[in-house]
């Protein structure tokens, strides 16, 4: 075991721990005001929601002993054989650091979920609607990238840090979930503005900075990998956010502080599946890309007609598809050995491959979460009532009020 190793990912551990937080506050200055602690709320249970699941089965599902390449058995239950030694992922950190990094994960998935749904579900129906996903969704698809036995995994499907297995996998629940819930009242005929930018701002900076754990983590070491995975990151999401800036500046007129926090997340988000075996021109590529691509997904949701609140389809599904994708592209067994060639370095056949694992997380997400959200709602319905809803989740929901001003 490797002291060196143990604190950098401890320390990136902490850091992604503490994404959840920032997603809160970024989705919560986005929503109305009468809806700030509802959408707040989604993102933190999801802290003891998920860690618990996590604890008792979780893990094993999407890290133990493969079956079929699918899912993990329940050998590891319970943490059963989960240690302080290194075990079967890393050889330089303990077993249960590695879990806990990874718990962080699964975390805030199924939370990047709600921005679609806000303003119109009940809590019950997240909470159990969190429990079956993050149980029969996140879980296998992990297993498939990440787990040993993985079917992507041993077909050679590249994401470093959870492009697909975190940001399309969401998307696509995030998608399902807005064709099953509908619109919110009042949606295409009066304005919703967000009602507080500077938290969103501040939401996003602490992604950003949590961001650097998510991805240079991913290494699990301290060394070149991550460090390259960190450099990369920071070049993305920089041009991202002033692509996305810049196009919103020649289509709108002006350039926004909602357009900069946006950019910044598309960035995040296409750079994940990539950091790690890219060089930082590539990334700064995917970056600039991602902006202006995820903005122009934004516009065009009102045209297909589904109501994605905080627009999780158009960031990280249309942002994480690209990234998946350039991974494909962009991939250098001259940045990372332990990686491979990309298109554009003579091996297409990762770019099919990239596509394939991409395709096959959206089809499994998308019917998984249709069903597990038709199931949820014959069992306790999924949408507050109508004056719930003109009232606000934060009265109806939880008894409290965000501001008294």
């Amino acid at each position: 075991m490797d002291t060196g190793d143990t604190a950098f990912m401890l320390l990136a551990t902490a850091l992604v721990m503490f994404m959840t937080p920032g997603l809160a506050l970024f989705y919560g200055g986005l929503v109305r005001n009468k809806n700030v602690l509802s959408t707040i709320m989604h993102s933190m249970f999801c802290l003891g929601l998920v860690s618990f699941i996590w604890l008792i089965y979780g893990y094993s599902m999407a890290f133990g002993p493969d079956i079929g390449g699918f899912v993990g058995n329940l050998d590891w239950m319970g943490l059963k054989g989960v240690g302080l030694d290194p075990g079967p992922y890393s050889d330089t950190i303990p077993d249960l650091l590695f879990c806990a990094f990874q718990l962080m994960f699964a975390i805030i998935t199924p939370a990047l979920i709600s921005g679609a749904y806000a303003e119109r579900i009940r809590f019950t129906a997240f909470l159990l609607f969190t429990a079956l996903w993050s149980t029969f969704v996140y879980m296998p698809v992990c297993h498939w990238v990440w787990g040993q036995g993985g079917w992507l995994g041993k077909l050679g499907a590249l994401d470093f840090a959870g492009g697909t297995v975190i940001h399309i996998n969401s998307a696509c629940a995030a998608l399902a979930a807005a064709m099953v819930l509908g619109k919110r009242k009042g949606w295409g005929q009066e304005a919703f503005h967000p009602h507080n930018l500077p938290m969103t701002v501040l939401g996003a900076g602490i992604l950003w900075f949590g961001w650097f754990g998510f991805n240079a983590g991913s290494a699990l070491s301290a060394g070149k990998i991550a460090t390259l995975a960190f450099f990369t990151t920071q070049i993305a999401t920089g041009c991202a956010l002033m692509s996305w800036v810049v196009t919103e500046w020649i289509i709108q007129g002006k350039p926004t502080a909602l357009g900069a926090a946006s950019g910044a997340v598309a960035g995040l988000v296409a750079v994940t599946p990539a950091a790690g075996f890219v060089s930082p021109v590539s990334a700064a590529i995917i970056g600039l890309v991602a902006g202006a691509l995820c903005y122009c997904a934004i516009l065009f949701k009102t045209r297909f007609g589904y109501d994605d609140a905080l627009d999780v389809v158009a960031v990280h599904g249309v942002g994480g598809l690209w990234g998946a994708l350039a991974t494909g592209l962009f991939a250098s067994l001259a940045w990372n050995p332990d990686g491979a060639n990309g298109l554009f370095y003579g091996n297409p056949k990762q770019f099919l491959i990239q596509a394939l694992g991409a395709g096959s997380a959206i089809v499994y997400s998308l019917v998984l979460s249709f069903v597990i959200l038709k199931v949820v709602d014959m069992i306790i319905g999924l949408r507050v009532d109508r004056d719930d809803e003109i009232q606000g989740l934060d009265i109806t929901q939880h008894s409290e009020i965000g501001y008294n001003i």
